[in-house]
C-alpha cells in the first residue's frame, strides 16, 4: 500500500464532508423552507447565512456536540447582533461605528480561550450581514425567525448526526498521568526504592501527555476562569511530581542486612552516589555502662538510629505521596475530595522536615533555641539529600491535590490551599474575566493588536461600501474579515490564493447564468450539491478552492432572491479586490508579533525575573536570613506578576495556531520549546524562594554558605542564558546553550557539618536546573512529532 497520502485524504475529506453534509442539509432546507414554502425571501437568506457563518466560517474546535453546545449558548449573542446591526444600518457612520466597537468586541473575546476565538469569525458575520442596506426594522421578525431557525436546527444536527468519537479531555489525562505518579511513588516506598527504566521512560511519556501540543484544542484549559486556572497548574503540578519522583535517589535497604548486601555501585540510581556506610565508623569511647562495664561505640552507633527513623519517614511520605495521587486521580473522575490524604501527606511531610532538621530531637528536650535556629543532626549528607528531594516531591504532590480540587469544585474547594500558591482561587469568575481582558489591553498583547487590525480594517471596508456605495458591498466586508492572517507571508499568500480563486469562481458562475437565464429551478436544484461540495473541499484544499467554490454558491443563492445576471460574477471579483486590498493595508499598518513570539518574550522575561529571585534567596541561605518572603517583597512580587503574565501568553498560544516559519524570521529559540516547562520552572522558583526562607533556619558553615552562593549564581546564570535564547536581542550572539552545564559536579558537593537546609537548596536549585533543561531540550513522544517552533 502506498498509503501515507492516501490513507490522510480520506480522512481529511471524512472530517469535512461530516460537518459539509450538516451545513448543506440545514442551510439548504432552511433556505428551501422559507423562500419556497413560505415566500419569505429575508428570512431565507438569514437562515442560510446563520448556518454558513455558524459551521463554514466559525471554526469551533471539538466535536459536534461540544460546537453544538457552545453554538447554543451564543445563540442570545446572535439576536444581539442582528438586531443592533439592523437599527445602526440606518447611516453609514453608524453603521462603520457600529462595526468598529462589535468588530473590536469580538476578535478580542478570543481571550476567553480557543472556543470563543473560532466562533469569533462567524459572529461577525451575524453582524456585517444586516449593517447593509436596505435600512428596514420592520424586517428584524424575519430576520430573527430566520436567524433563529437556522441556528437551533444547526446545533440539533451538530449534536445528533455523524457523532464522532469523544477524544480524552484534560482531566482524564491528568488523572491517567496521577496515577502514573502514584505507581512511581509505591515503587519507590519499597524494596529496592528505585524506579526501573521502563517506569522512567513511561513517567516521561505520561507527562508529556499533558503538554498542549499533544490534547486536542477543544480540551486545553485556556479560559480565564477558576476550574480552567487550576486545571492547568494541576498539569504543571503533575509534571513537576513525576520529574521530582525520576530524580529521587535510590535509598539504603529496609535494614542493616539488606544495606550490607548491596554493593555500593548498585545504590548509585542515575549519576548519585551511593550512600555511605553508616554501620562502620571510628570507634570511640562511651560513658561508663553500670551492668557491663566500660563499651565501646562507633559514631555510626550515633546515627543509626535517626537514619533508621528518618528513612521510615521517608517511606511514610512516599506512601502519603502514592495515596494522594490515587485520591487526585478519583477527584478529577468523580469529584472525590482529596482532603483527608492531602492532611495525611501534609503530616508525614512536617515529621520529615522536623527529624531531617533536628527539630524534633530538640523539642524533645525543650532546648529550641529563641528563633527556630537549629543545628544539623549529624545525619550523613547522603541521607540529607535524599530527605530534601523527597520534600521536593511532598511539595509538588500537596499543590497536585490542591490544584485538583480546585479544578473540580471551584471556590467550593475544601482542601486548604497553600499561601500564596493560587492567587485566583478566591475571586469571582467576573473578576477573573476582567483580570485576562485588562491583562491583554496593551499593545503586546496579541488578542488586542487582532482585535485593532481587525476592527480598523472592517470599519474601513464598511466605510469604502458606503461612502462609494459598492454593489453588494457586504462581500467586501466579508473579504476583509476572511482573508486577513496573522503573519505577513500568510496573509499575501492567502490574497494571491483568492483572487485566483475568486477570478476562476467568477468565470464558472458567469457562465451558468448565461446558460441558465432566468431559470431558478436549476439554480435551486445545483444549490445543494455545490454546497456539499464547496464545504468539503475547500476546507481541504485551501484558500484558492473554497473562495472560489464559495463564489459560484452566493452567485446561485443571490440568483434565486433576484433577477439573476452574469454581472454578478464581476461585482464579486470587485468585492474580493476591495477587501483584500484593505485587509492587506491595515494588516501591514498594525502586524502583530504573533502569540509565539509573545510566549518568547514573556518566557524569556519570566527566567529573567527567575534568576532575580534565586541569587537573593541562596544569598539570603548562605547568610542565614530568616525571612518569610512575604507576597510584599519586590523581588517575589515582579516574579509573581511575570508568572501571570507568562500564564496569559501561553493562554493566548492555545488559541492560536502554530506559528508558520518563512524567509526573514530571526534567530530564535530551539526548535522545540517546552513551554509548560517554562511555567513549571517560574512556578518552581516562585514556591520553592518561599519555602527555603521558612524557619526552622540553620546556620552554614563557611564553606557550605559559599557552595550555595555559587550554585545559586551558577542556576540564575543558566536562566539568564536560557532567556536570551528564547528571546535574543538584535545583537544577540547566536550561540547554543549547552546541554549539561559545566557546574553540575559542585551539586553532589558535601561541606563539613552541613545542615539540611544547605541540601534543601541544593535539592531546590538542581530541580531548577533539571527544569531549565528541558525547557530546550523538550522531549519527543510518537504523537507530539516534532512540534514545529512552538512546542507548547
Amino acid at each position: 500500500m502506498r498509503g501515507v497520502p492516501g490513507a490522510r485524504l480520506p480522512a481529511a475529506y471524512a472530517a469535512s464532508g461530516r460537518r459539509a453534509l450538516r451545513v448543506t442539509l440545514v442551510a439548504g432546507g432552511c433556505f428551501y423552507l422559507f423562500r419556497y414554502g413560505f415566500d419569505r425571501p429575508v428570512a431565507a437568506i438569514y437562515a442560510l447565512f446563520t448556518v454558513v457563518a455558524l459551521g463554514g466560517l466559525s471554526r469551533i474546535p471539538g466535536t459536534g456536540r461540544q460546537q453544538a453546545a457552545v453554538t447554543l449558548r451564543l445563540l442570545p449573542v446572535c439576536w444581539v447582533l442582528v438586531t443592533v446591526g439592523t437599527y445602526l444600518s440606518v447611516r453609514t457612520w453608524t453603521a462603520a461605528v457600529g462595526m468598529l466597537v462589535v468588530g473590536f468586541t469580538l476578535a478580542f473575546s478570543a481571550v476567553g480561550g480557543p472556543r470563543l476565538a473560532g466562533a469569533a469569525p462567524g459572529l461577525q458575520l451575524l453582524y456585517i450581514l444586516p449593517s447593509f442596506p436596505p435600512y428596514d426594522p420592520g424586517s428584524l421578525g424575519d430576520r430573527l425567525i430566520g436567524t433563529t431557525t437556522g441556528a437551533v436546527l444547526f446545533v440539533a444536527a451538530e449534536a445528533l448526526l455523524f457523532r464522532e468519537p469523544a477524544p480524552l479531555s484534560y482531566r482524564e489525562r491528568a488523572a491517567r498521568t496521577a496515577l502514573n505518579a502514584e505507581h512511581c511513588a509505591t515503587r519507590l516506598a519499597a524494596p529496592p526504592y528505585a524506579l526501573t527504566d521502563t517506569d522512567v521512560r513511561a513517567a516521561r511519556a505520561a507527562g508529556q501527555a499533558l503538554r498542549p501540543l499533544n490534547v486536542p484544542e477543544a480540551e486545553r484549559p485556556a479560559g480565564p476562569g477558576v476550574r480552567d486556572r487550576a486545571l492547568t497548574h494541576t498539569g504543571l503540578a503533575i509534571r513537576t511530581l513525576l520529574s521530582r519522583l525520576a530524580q529521587l535517589p535510590a535509598g539504603p535497604g529496609a535494614g542493616p542486612a539488606a544495606r550490607q548486601e548491596t554493593a555500593p555501585d548498585a545504590t548509585a540510581v542515575r549519576g548519585q552516589e551511593a550512600a555511605p556506610d553508616v554501620t562502620a565508623g571510628p570507634r570511640r569511647e562511651t560513658a561508663l555502662d553500670v551492668t557491663t562495664g566500660p563499651r565501646q561505640e562507633t559514631a555510626a552507633d550515633a546515627t543509626a538510629g535517626p537514619v533508621r527513623e528518618a528513612e521510615l519517614g521517608v517511606t511514610a511520605v512516599l506512601r502519603a505521596v502514592a495515596a494522594l495521587a490515587a485520591a487526585t486521580a478519583a477527584c478529577l473522575r468523580a469529584g472525590d475530595s482529596p482532603s483527608a490524604e492531602q492532611e495525611a501527606l501534609a503530616a508525614a511531610r512536617a515529621r520529615l522536615s522536623e527529624a531531617s532538621a533536628g527539630t524534633a530531637a530538640t523539642r524533645a528536650h525543650g532546648s529550641l533555641p529563641p528563633g527556630g535556629t537549629v543545628c544539623a543532626p549529624g545525619l550523613p549528607p547522603a541521607v540529607l539529600r535524599r530527605h530534601a528531594a523527597v520534600l521536593e516531591i511532598a511539595d509538588a504532590a500537596l499543590a497536585m491535590g490542591a490544584a485538583a480540587d480546585l479544578a473540580v469544585r471551584g471556590r467550593h474547594a475544601t482542601v486548604e490551599l497553600p499561601a500564596g500558591h493560587f492567587w485566583y482561587a478566591r475571586s469571582p469568575d467576573p473578576v477573573l474575566w476582567w483580570h485576562r481582558m485588562h491583562g491583554h489591553a496593551g499593545r503586546r498583547s496579541v488578542f488586542f493588536q487582532n482585535a485593532v487590525r481587525m476592527a480598523l480594517a472592517l470599519t474601513a471596508a464598511r466605510l469604502v461600501a458606503g461612502v462609494d456605495t459598492l454593489p453588494h458591498g457586504f462581500w467586501a466586508t466579508l473579504a476583509t474579515l476572511t482573508l486577513t492572517r496573522t503573519t505577513l507571508g500568510a496573509t499575501w499568500s492567502t490574497i494571491r490564493l483568492a483572487l485566483a480563486g475568486t477570478l476562476a469562481g467568477a468565470l464558472v458562475s458567469a457562465g451558468i447564468l448565461i446558460l441558465a437565464g432566468s431559470g431558478t429551478a436549476v439554480y435551486a436544484v445545483l444549490l445543494p450539491l455545490l454546497m456539499l461540495f464547496a464545504f468539503t473541499v475547500g476546507p481541504v484544499k485551501g484558500m484558492g478552492w473554497a473562495q472560489g467554490l464559495f463564489t459560484v454558491t452566493v452567485a446561485l443563492v443571490f440568483a434565486q432572491l433576484a433577477q439573476p445576471t452574469w454581472r454578478l460574477a464581476e461585482v464579486r471579483i470587485l468585492d474580493v479586490l476591495v477587501g483584500s486590498a484593505i485587509g492587506a493595508v491595515f494588516g501591514v499598518l498594525a502586524w502583530p508579533r504573533g502569540a509565539h513570539d509573545e510566549m518568547r518574550r514573556a518566557g524569556a522575561e519570566l527566567l529573567r525575573r527567575a534568576a532575580e529571585i534565586v541569587v537573593a534567596t541562596s544569598a539570603s541561605v548562605a547568610g542565614g536570613a530568616a525571612s518569610p518572603a512575604p507576597s510584599g517583597v519586590p523581588g517575589r512580587r515582579s516574579l509573581q506578576r511575570a508568572v501571570i503574565l507568562a500564564e496569559s501568553a501561553y493562554a493566548q498560544l492555545q488559541s492560536e495556531p502554530p506559528a508558520l516559519g518563512g524567509r526573514g524570521r530571526r534567530a530564535g529559540p530551539p526548535h522545540v520549546v517546552d513551554w509548560q516547562e517554562t511555567l513549571i520552572t517560574g512556578h518552581h522558583a516562585l514556591w520553592g524562594s518561599a519555602r527555603m526562607l521558612e524557619p526552622p533556619l540553620a546556620e552554614l558553615s563557611p564553606a557550605a554558605a559559599e557552595s550555595a552562593g555559587t550554585l545559586g549564581e551558577r542556576v540564575a546564570g543558566r536562566m539568564l542564558l536560557v532567556s536570551a535564547a528564547l528571546d535574543p536581542g538584535e545583537d544577540t550572539p547566536a550561540t547554543s546553550v549547552p546541554l549539561i552545564d559545566p557546574a553540575l559536579a559542585a551539586f553532589s558537593a558535601e561541606p563539613p557539618g552541613a545542615p539540611r537546609r544547605y541540601y534543601a537548596t541544593v535539592a531546590w536549585l538542581g530541580s531548577l536546573m533539571t527544569d531549565l533543561r528541558r525547557i530546550a531540550h523538550a522531549d519527543h513522544t510518537p504523537e507530539a512529532g516534532l512540534g514545529g517552533a512552538d512546542g507548547r
